[in-house]
């Protein structure tokens, strides 16, 4: 039963496809439109979440945003042959598809008043999360369901030291539940998995610098969090005997929402913003999933360490805002995104693949105080072969659509 270990070990790494790996880099409506390049022109109460330092820089009293998210996630074809974790060879060819999938996410944002050179915010975000769904064929039985929500409240403060310098951090309040099932369809085993975190602590800092009216120079860092799911596994196996052998159990993993760092300039031609950025997110501390189970023949069947490897990437974002006049405003972004994902460890979980991302986006002021925005993010990912211990076959079709909706009010 120890080659059933593919299997288990694979809750909680398979992705939205909106960022490589599991992240959701998006959560506000000129980050989608932008292609995620909005951070160091960050002007609006997100600014609580992307960059607090710009804070400071803000002009008027409070502001805060609402939006929703509406993320569409097409279907990923598979072509080729998986490993029987149960009949212990390669399987005939075969094609599958995953299931089609949609979901509505929200966000917040809030910027308080100046009090002296102090400004503080508050934000509600889903800075990572994942679904992937596989109902046919010998993809079920390593990913036939899986479902992580991440939510993060956080609580941020800038402090103006000089005009052109300001300086921001926050702290951040984490909480993940997490769902898996999968089956063999052999009916050598099924496993249902569901489990959270308690509350989880983590941190971000920026530095903002004007050296000049128009540029803005800028640098954030979000610290890893680790998310450590405890929850609850049943289902069956069958072992050598007459009937196969049910199970309810405790079980717990550990799974690294990783740390990033931002790069960023911003330079403004009168009505229009040019702006960079180069996201670094530091995914090789996802070196290995494993799963510890209460009981010891699951623990045995299940439980040894499944190396994952994943490496550090790098994201390289370009957007643009341009004012047509006090009441409208537009967006667009590209950005080229790498996956962390080597081949050795890609398998129906998450079939990642480095991509490009294209925005647009627009902001109508009906009153000075009052915005209301819409914009849309595709995100195209390159067809991605792969020959190893799980899978030879070919991943196409990988694609996501997110369209999200805000209103703000400003003081």
């Amino acid at each position: 039963m120890r080659a059933l270990i593919g299997g288990l070990s694979l809750l909680l790494v398979g992705g939205t496809v909106l960022a490589g790996g599991y992240k959701i880099p998006e959560q506000s409506l000129r980050s989608t439109a932008t292609s995620g390049a909005y951070f160091s022109s960050a002007n609006a109460p997100d600014s609580a979440y992307f960059n607090p330092a710009n804070m400071s820089f803000m002009k008027g009293g409070w502001g805060v945003e609402v939006g929703l998210r509406y993320i569409l996630l097409p279907s990923i074809k598979f072509s080729g042959q998986a490993y029987d974790p149960a009949g212990g060879s390669f399987s005939p060819s075969f094609s599958d598809s995953s299931e089609r999938e949609s979901f509505l996410v929200p966000y917040f944002h809030y910027v308080s008043p100046s009090v002296g050179n102090l400004r503080f915010g508050l934000s509600f975000t889903t800075p990572a999360g994942l679904s992937k769904k596989w109902e046919d064929s010998l993809a079920q039985a390593y990913a036939k369901t899986f479902l992580l929500e991440v939510y993060e409240t956080s609580l941020s403060a800038s402090y103006r030291i000089s005009g052109i310098l300001s300086v921001g951090g926050g702290l951040r309040a984490v909480y993940a539940r997490g769902e898996v099932e999968y089956a063999h369809p052999g009916g050598a085993y099924s496993v249902t998995m569901d489990g959270d975190t308690k509350i989880k602590p983590g941190y971000y800092l920026s530095v903002s610098l004007k050296p000049t009216r128009e540029l803005t120079l800028s640098t954030l860092y979000r610290s890893k969090v680790d998310l450590d799911i405890d929850g609850d596994a049943s289902g069956y196996l069958v072992l050598p005997g007459p009937t196969p052998y049910p199970f309810s159990t405790s079980g717990k993993v550990k799974v690294p929402l990783p740390a990033e760092w931002r790069l960023g300039a911003s330079y403004n031609l009168g009505s229009t913003t040019l702006e960079f950025t180069y996201e670094r997110t530091f995914w090789s501390d996802y070196k290995r999933l494993d799963f510890n189970f209460g009981d010891a023949t699951v623990e045995g069947s299940f439980g040894a360490p499944k190396p994952k490897n994943w490496k550090d990437t790098n994201t390289y974002r370009l957007g643009i805002q341009h004012s047509f006049s006090d009441k409208l405003t537009a967006m667009a972004g590209v950005a080229y995104d790498e996956t962390p994902v080597p081949e050795k460890t890609l398998g129906f979980e998450l079939p990642d693949s480095d991509g490009w991302i294209l925005s647009l986006g627009g902001i109508y002021k009906p009153d000075p105080k009052v915005e209301l925005g819409v914009a849309y993010l595709f995100f195209t990912k390159k067809d991605r072969s792969v020959n190893n211990q799980q899978i030879r076959g070919k991943f196409s079709n990988l694609s996501a659509h997110m369209l999200t909706i805000s209103a703000g009010y400003r003081f």
